[in-house]
């Protein structure tokens, strides 16, 4: 009889082997403070840190949510945060931890989007993801977790280059949007910077069980806690950077980052078998005729 190794174990392990690649990477990591990166949009008085500086937390109540923002625009690169969300009672509580090209919710903006939404008490988290281009958004996806994003820290991350958008949850690729080539596509966002935000706000109209579950404000504050961003991308500068034409010089950049590794497929499969609770591309109700670029395939 063969012995048989669980899914989780092997997602474990690889997710390990994925780790120590990506760190022994040469391209520079910034990880410092968040004034060094950051700065509040609003509800400064929503905003903490910890003693060190290193952790940082944004509230919600029944008069306010709380956001940040990066100072510097990118286009193209790995970014990355460390997330605790909010435990307990969540129903109605979205943290939002996503890309965008501008402050508001723009009629011509590109954005890409982790959102988490909360829920009752013993009922998982769900995370959805979802992509702008040209203001023009409905390609959501909804995904389960393996673990409890509640009781310790855990990474999301985003891999932006020219050819795929990759979002991944501890190293773990969950979503994958590939770029065809034409240069007037309408699905891929590739040709604007973008700034990075969180925010942490009330969504209960629609955010658990299409709004059906309200939020209890008399568990406030909740609170998401943050720390160890990193960013290795093309910093913006006016009128165009070098570096977001080169395939030479970054990791995120090269051949390598183009495509999901035999690994990464691994993990992949494994998520879309398990985890996936909706996909737009799927969606025959909503989308008849589905969107052209649900016919471009992940693996390749």
């Amino acid at each position: 009889m063969k012995t048989r190794v669980s899914p989780l174990a092997s997602l474990l392990f690889i997710t390990v082997l994925i780790a120590v690649f990506y760190s022994s990477s040469e391209a520079a990591d910034s990880q410092t403070s968040f004034e060094d990166n950051f700065r509040i949009m609003w509800s400064e008085d929503h905003f903490n840190t910890s003693k060190d500086g290193q952790t940082w937390y944004l509230s919600l109540d029944k008069e306010t949510g709380c956001g940040f923002q990066t100072k510097q625009r990118y286009r193209f690169g790995w970014f990355s945060m460390k997330l605790k969300l909010v435990g307990g009672d969540s129903a109605g509580v979205v943290t939002a931890y996503y890309m965008c090209t501008e402050n508001g919710a723009g009629p011509e903006r590109d954005e890409l989007d982790f959102e988490f939404l909360g829920n009752r008490t013993g009922q998982p988290y769900l995370i959805q993801t979802n992509i702008y281009k040209n203001g023009v958004g409905g390609r959501e996806m909804r995904h389960m977790l393996w673990f409890d994003p509640t009781e310790e820290f855990h990474s999301y991350s985003i891999l932006w280059n020219n050819h795929q958008i990759v979002f991944f949850v501890d190293r773990v690729p969950i979503r994958v949007c590939k770029n065809n080539g034409d240069e007037k596509n309408d699905f891929f966002p590739n040709e604007k910077p973008m700034y990075l935000f969180s925010s942490i706000w009330n969504a209960d109209d629609w955010a658990t069980r299409g709004g059906l579950e309200k939020t209890d404000w008399k568990r406030a504050p909740f609170v998401s806690s943050y720390k160890d961003f990193s960013v290795e991308g093309c910093q913006w500068e006016d009128p165009y950077p070098a570096c977001v034409s080169t395939t030479t010089k970054n990791w995120w950049d090269q051949y390598e980052a183009w495509h999901l590794s035999v690994s990464q497929k691994m993990d992949y499969a494994w998520v879309q078998r398990n985890l996936v609770i909706y996909d737009y591309c799927k969606d025959y109700e909503r989308y008849p005729k589905l969107p052209w670029e649900c016919s471009l395939s992940p693996w390749d």
